[in-house]
């Protein structure tokens, strides 16, 4: 069970903002975290996207005036996961939000995809693909800069050997892959249940930094994620895509947003290292890290791809950065790797942002998604908010 201190920054000097649901104020929240207390600011800013849209938003939620309506332990669950009763939770800090994220954008993570798609999205032939394609590729991926001449020659190079993908393409081609994980106001917050496909064998979690931008399409704060993977039907088929990312409770975003700042900013998000850990009921625990500083788009080209001329998103929209992770390890049967147990724990992690904790289930156990746009806006002119 995580406790405040776990998964609030251990920087005293972040800037924190994100949203609660509270039964005392009849709905959810703005909040920004000050001295361990959730301070509601939600007059000054009714959704996350107004507060990320503002003039100054880090001196908004420093300065602006509301009433604590608890502490940050008091808003935690009792256990690992929320029980359904609670007068104050955390919910993922966004709102109105579009969810995006890119992929493939590790060079270890972007194999991984090659040798699911080599291997039909069947597990048990995955680790006789990754030997072949290791062995034609080795290491010469990992300094090229994608879109350049050098990766152009690469790509000819792997063509003429047969072993060329649509991972490949969009690894180290001129366009990154930037696509839909899920629909504003779906994502899951710290201490709720994620979801797989209840059909998917082969799966995972995905460790990920996700950028907070504004209707601008500037970033001005980062969050962590899960952007849950369904190996086996992302594998069968890249147009399975939709199916493998955006399934109920699939999206996992919080605890909080750390704004950008003086002490943090967005060249700081590529040193960081997000861990990652899976605790099952098994007694099963697997530890990994991504480290930023080897993704092969910075942050700020990656937002290029995602927003400009031809993307806008006045509301703004939340954007998973990608994750090297991506675990071949047994679990249980020798050559299957790994995959997801129900009751599963799984935390995300870094020291500036905290860390973000769910547990797994499957898409069709977990709870349904009720509570959307209209929603949220019928509940905010009802309490005279908007």
């Amino acid at each position: 069970m995580a406790d405040a201190a776990s998964v609030l920054s251990s920087d005293p000097a972040a800037r924190l903002v994100g949203r609660v649901w509270s039964e005392a104020q009849g709905g959810p929240c703005v909040v920004a975290v000050r001295n361990g207390a959730l301070v509601d600011i939600t007059r000054h800013a009714p959704t996350m996207a107004h507060l990320l849209d503002a003039a100054d938003p880090v001196d908004l939620a420093a300065s602006a005036s509301g009433a604590a309506l608890g502490s940050v332990a008091d808003a935690l669950p009792a256990d690992d996961v929320y029980g359904g009763g609670e007068a104050l939770r955390l919910l993922a800090p966004c709102d109105l939000q579009a969810l995006k994220a890119a992929g493939v954008t590790f060079v270890k993570s972007m194999l991984e995809r090659v040798i699911e798609e080599a291997a039909a999205g069947d597990l048990q032939r995955a680790e006789e693909v990754r030997q072949r394609v290791q062995t034609v590729i080795g290491d010469r991926l990992s300094a090229i800069v994608p879109g350049s001449p050098e990766a152009e020659e690469v790509k000819q190079v792997l063509i003429d050997q047969d072993i060329w993908s649509q991972y490949l393409e969009v690894g180290i081609g001129p366009d990154a892959e930037v696509f839909t994980k899920s629909q504003p106001m779906s994502s899951v917050g710290h201490g709720d249940l994620i979801g797989l496909h209840p059909r998917s064998t082969w799966n995972n979690p995905e460790p990920e930094i996700v950028l907070a931008m504004n209707g601008a399409a500037t970033p001005v704060g980062a969050a962590l994620g899960n952007d849950v993977n369904l190996r086996d039907f992302e594998g069968r088929s890249a147009l399975l895509l939709g199916k493998a990312k955006d399934n109920n409770a699939s999206c996992a975003i919080g605890p909080f947003i750390r704004l950008f700042d003086d002490a943090f900013t967005l060249a700081d998000v590529k040193t960081q290292t997000v861990a990652l850990t899976v605790t099952g009921t098994d007694d099963y625990v697997l530890e990994g890290a991504s480290a930023m500083s080897q993704i092969s788009r910075t942050p700020a080209d990656l937002v290029t791809h995602a927003a400009g001329t031809v993307h806008q998103y006045p509301d703004g929209f939340m954007l998973f950065l990608g994750t090297m992770f991506a675990p071949t390890e047994d679990r249980d049967v020798p050559g299957n790797g790994f995959t997801h147990k129900p009751g599963d724990i799984v935390t995300v992690s870094t020291p500036t942002l905290g860390a973000l904790q769910n547990t797994v289930t499957t898409s069709d156990q977990a709870p349904p998604w009720t509570f959307g746009t209209r929603a949220l806006m019928k509940n905010l002119a009802g309490r005279g908010l908007l």
